[in-house]
């Protein structure tokens, strides 16, 4: 026979009325959050992408962020590392917005007061951007104050002291918790929709679509037969990577979005003649070039993914900074992308590297959004954060006394030579496959000086020469090969590389942080 239900009033029920008011409490928070973030998308649609209170505040996380952090999110999420972050972000806020709507539910003060905390930190994220500014702060602080509101209306059903229509026996209004409730569903859903789709103006894919490069003057040289053997060798990287596999390491949360016809590149300080220059002044000039360079993230892990090679089209950088007049007192470039992100060069390399580019193209395309369109630099030879401004807007030639990029800040190395280094592509660790002959293969670069030697230890085997790729340019990584046959049971491969200055990878495990990793890449496998 079952229990009859509690007597109105008894402490069950008060039990279960308080438990449903929490419940509601809590979700009223989220649901005033979706309303502020949703308004905040709204005006960010106008004011700009990067205002957005979730885009300020991880743009503000990144810079905070310890280096070491840093590195275990690079590692672990690899270029998935931003979506991570902006997941983080929602999950954070997600539970700050439970929790308001509790405090609420008993101090109504307490859960305004932190909505509107919740604005002045997405504000002051925003306007403290490096090219953040007054506008910036709209999004946060009118999201906050609808925000505020829907707080309000979504507790109030819970603060009524008599049963209205369509209460329960305890109490609750559910007639009016459901109609405001689902008002303000909609609302999120509808400004937070539309924000989205009014943010689709500022994209330049059609823009990048139509824009055509320039027949380079000069090509890159031409592949000898036989240049790329991963065509006769499962699982080795090929010797180009596509524009959609090309690794993407940077801080930009969103992709700038920059107009070919609003584009401007500014050059300031030690120069004779400071001026700016339009993408069609620099897609006219006589010198464009066209090269094939290897570049390689300093975040990259021994045997790590995060190197790549394209095939890049733009003009010379020395020639032309040289004809700007650089004074021979500047021993820095602080490269400056659309958003105000530094990156600190060495001037020296700039004019002495000779494949060193402003480069508007990449494996015969314009340059991939994601990947800096309409402009970046690149230098062979340094890693990315001291070579490779994407998004690139000005260049001010000065001094590393007088100034300390972004990365430089962080206590990374303030030049960034890439180390010689070679991988196992394949097998893959811990692989298991039949006994018997197959072929060990990876890659080796030393950009700049070229690979002239790599070796492969088995076990505790004597090293052994691998086959390399016909050598096509210092700048290009090479791809070798060594079959071998093995015996059933568990092993140990190894790999070193020699430059062609006569460089021997080292041994020594460095990890990426502050100069760039370094030792054998080593793979454990099981021949069955």
């Amino acid at each position: 026979m079952q229990a009859p239900p509690p007597a109105p009033g008894t402490p069950r029920q008060a039990t279960a009325s308080r438990g449903l008011r929490r419940v509601w409490a809590g979700s009223a928070g989220l649901l005033a959050a979706a309303v502020a973030l949703g308004l905040a998308e709204l005006v960010a649609a106008f004011v700009g992408p990067n205002s957005s209170p979730v885009i300020a505040v991880g743009d503000a996380a990144i810079t905070l962020t310890p280096e070491s952090v840093k590195s275990f999110a690079i590692e672990t999420f690899g270029e998935n590392d931003k979506i991570a972050l902006v997941v983080g972000t929602l999950v954070v806020i997600a539970v700050y917005a439970a929790v308001l709507g509790l405090l609420g539910l008993r101090r109504r003060r307490l859960g305004v007061a932190g909505v509107a905390l919740f604005g002045l930190i997405g504000a002051l994220a925003a306007i403290t951007r490096p090219a953040g500014g007054v506008l910036d702060t709209l999004p946060s602080l009118i999201g906050a104050a609808a925000g505020i509101v829907a707080l309000l209306a979504l507790l109030s059903p819970l603060a009524a002291n008599a049963p209205a229509v369509g209460s329960g026996e305890d109490g609750l209004d559910r007639r009016r918790l459901l109609l405001t409730g689902g008002v303000a569903l909609a609302v999120a859903a509808a400004a937070g929709g539309g924000g989205r789709l009014l943010l689709r103006r500022f994209e330049v894919a059609g823009e990048r679509a139509d824009l055509r490069l320039p027949t380079p003057a000069s090509r890159a040289p031409a592949l000898p037969a036989g240049a790329d053997l991963s065509g006769e060798v499962d699982g080795l990287t090929p010797l180009f990577t596509s524009n959609r596999d090309f690794y993407r390491v940077d801080t930009a949360i969103t992709v700038p979005q920059i107009r070919p016809g609003d584009y401007r590149l500014e050059l300031a300080g030690m120069f004779d003649a400071p001026r700016s220059f339009t993408l069609e002044d620099l897609l006219g000039r006589d010198d464009v070039i066209e090269r094939d360079v290897t570049l390689t993230c300093v975040s990259n892990e021994v045997g790590g993914k995060l190197a790549g090679t394209a095939r890049w089209t733009g003009i010379p950088l020395g020639a032309f900074l040289r004809e700007n007049g650089i004074r021979s007192s500047s021993d820095q470039l602080v490269c400056r992308d659309v958003n105000g992100m530094t990156i600190g060069t060495p001037t020296r390399s700039a004019l002495e590297v000779a494949d060193a580019m402003l480069a508007f193209g990449m494996n015969g395309e314009p340059l991939p959004i994601e990947h800096g369109f309409p402009v970046r630099m690149l230098i062979p030879g340094l890693y990315g954060y001291v070579s490779a401004c994407k998004w690139l807007t000005r260049i001010e030639a000065t001094t590393y006394d007088a100034f300390d990029a972004y990365w430089v800040e962080r206590d990374w190395a303030a030049e960034g030579p890439i180390k010689l280094a070679s991988r196992i592509d394949t097998p893959a660790p811990l692989r298991e496959f039949p006994a018997g002959r197959r072929a060990i293969a990876g890659v080796a670069w030393a950009q700049t000086r070229g690979i002239a030697r790599v070796e492969v230890r088995v076990d505790d085997e004597e090293w052994t020469p691998a086959e390399l790729s016909p050598e096509v340019d210092a700048d290009l990584w090479r791809q070798w090969v060594l079959p071998y046959d093995f015996r059933p049971g568990r092993h140990s491969i190894a790999v070193r590389a020699t430059s062609a200055d006569g460089e021997v990878q080292t041994e020594e495990r460095t990890t990426p942080f502050p100069s760039g990793s370094s030792g054998w890449h080593t793979v454990q496998v099981v021949a069955a």
